[in-house]
C-alpha cells in the first residue's frame, strides 16, 4: 500500500536546499492516502523494504510516497522499564514498526535493536510503518485488568498511515469491550487525526483511567516545518487539543521535545488551552544519556546550522525546565518533566511530585 507525505525532509549534510521567505522549507500540501494496483497492503513476507526516494525540501506542492505494510505480532502489551518503569507504568502498547511521522529528532531509531527495529528501518526512518495488524485481538488476549498501559513510547498511534490502516479504532474497540479493561491508557500522540476516534475514546474512557498526551513542540511554525516538516502545523494542534477537552477527553499538553521557541508563551498558550499539569521534555543528549535513546543526528544537525546549539546543552535544559516550573507556580499550575511527570499522565489524582512541588 501506498500512502504520501509532504514533500519537505531534516536538511541533511551536503543537501542542496531552497528557503521560504522565513529561510525555511516551504511547507507543501496534504495529499490524500493512495493504495497500490492491487488496492491492498504488501507484506513483508511478499515484498523486500526499498529505500523511497526523497524529494528535496523547498518545493511546495510535492509529496513524498511511503509504503504501509503489515505483520503478524506474537504479542502487543509489553512490560516495561526503565523511564517508563521509573513513571509507573506496567506495560507498553506499539502498534507498529517504524513511523510515518519521520521527525528529525525522534529517538526511537538511535535504540535499533533496542527498540525492535530491523537495519532498514533506522537506516530509512519516516519512510514506510509496518503495522500489526493482530494487534487488536492480541489486546483482548492479553489484558488482565491490573495494567497501566502507555502507547507508544516507540511510534505515534495516529501516524499519517493510521488514516488507511485504522488499527487504533480496533484497539480502542477492544478495551471497550474487553471484560478486564486496563488500570489506565495513556495515548501519547501529535497526530490531529485522533479526533476520528472521539466516539471511541468516550467509551474507553468509562471503563479506564484513559488521558490523551498530546504533543507541542513550539510555537514557531517556520520551526516546526524543519524539525518536523511531516506533522500537522502548529495551530492545528492546537485546535485538537482543545476539541478534545471540550468533548471531555481528559488530555495534557506535553510539550516534548521542546524545539527552540519563545519557552514563556509555549507554557502560557499550554495552560490557556488545559487544565492541570503540563509535561515538557527536552532534547535527549549523549552528554546526560550516556546509553539508550538520544536525539538523532539530524535534529542536532539543524540546531548547529541554525544557530539553535543552546537547545542541546543540558545546563540550558535544566534553566529551561525551571524557568517554566517557576512559570507555572506563579499561575497556580504545575509543570512537571522526566519521569516524575510522565507518572501524571496515568495517575491524575496523585500528588505533584518532587519537581512540581
Amino acid at each position: 500500500m501506498l500512502g504520501y507525505l509532504p514533500g519537505t525532509e531534516w536538511p541533511s549534510s551536503g543537501s542542496d536546499y531552497r528557503h521560504g521567505r522565513e529561510g525555511v522549507p516551504t511547507s507543501p500540501t496534504f495529499a490524500p492516502l493512495q493504495q497500490d494496483g492491487e488496492g491492498r497492503a504488501i507484506s513483508h513476507r511478499r515484498a523486500k523494504c526499498k529505500k523511497l526516494p526523497a524529494l528535496r525540501p523547498g518545493e511546495a506542492g510535492t509529496v513524498v510516497p511511503f509504503q504501509i505494510f503489515e505483520a503478524e505480532a506474537r504479542t502487543i502489551l509489553s512490560p516495561v522499564s526503565g523511564f517508563l518503569k521509573e513513571a509507573g507504568f506496567t506495560h507498553s502498547l506499539t502498534p507498529s514498526r517504524n513511523c510515518t511521522f519521520g521527525c528529525s529528532y525522534c529517538y526511537v531509531p538511535t535504540m535499533r535493536v533496542q527498540a525492535g527495529l530491523r537495519p532498514d528501518d533506522w537506516k530509512h526512518w519516516g519512510h514506510w510503518t509496518t503495522f500489526k495488524k493482530n494487534a487488536a485481538k492480541l489486546v483482548a488476549r492479553e489484558l488482565r485488568g491490573a495494567e497501566i498501559i502507555y502507547c507508544s513510547p516507540l511510534t505515534d498511534p495516529y501516524q499519517p498511515a493510521e488514516e488507511t490502516a485504522g488499527l487504533m479504532r480496533a484497539i480502542l474497540s477492544a478495551i471497550v469491550v474487553a471484560p478486564r479493561p486496563p488500570e489506565a491508557f495513556v495515548i501519547q500522540t501529535r497526530g490531529p487525526l485522533i479526533l476520528r476516534d472521539l466516539d471511541l475514546l468516550r467509551l474507553a474512557a468509562a471503563r479506564t483511567r484513559l488521558r490523551v498526551s498530546f504533543s507541542i513542540t513550539t510555537d514557531r511554525e517556520d520551526v516546526r516545518r524543519i524539525f518536523e516538516p511531516h506533522c500537522a502545523p502548529i495551530a492545528d494542534r492546537w485546535r485538537t487539543l482543545r476539541e478534545l477537552r471540550e468533548a471531555e477527553i481528559p488530555v495534557t499538553a506535553t510539550l516534548a521535545p521542546i524545539l527552540p521557541c519563545n519557552p514563556a508563551d509555549l507554557l502560557a498558550q499550554a495552560m490557556e488551552a488545559t487544565s492541570g499539569v503540563v509535561v515538557g521534555d527536552p532534547f535527549h543528549v549523549r552528554e546526560v544519556k550516556r546509553s539508550g535513546a538520544t536525539t538523532r543526528e539530524p535534529a542536532q544537525e539543524i540546531c548547529r546550522r541554525f544557530g539553535w546549539d543552546a537547545w542541546l546543552d543540558p545546563a540550558f535544559h535544566r534553566h529551561l525546565l525551571t524557568t517554566l516550573q517557576q512559570q507555572a507556580k506563579r499561575s497556580n499550575r504545575e509543570f512537571a518533566w522526566g519521569p516524575p511527570g510522565f507518572g501524571l499522565l496515568a495517575k491524575p489524582d496523585a500528588a505533584p511530585p518532587e519537581n512540581v512541588r
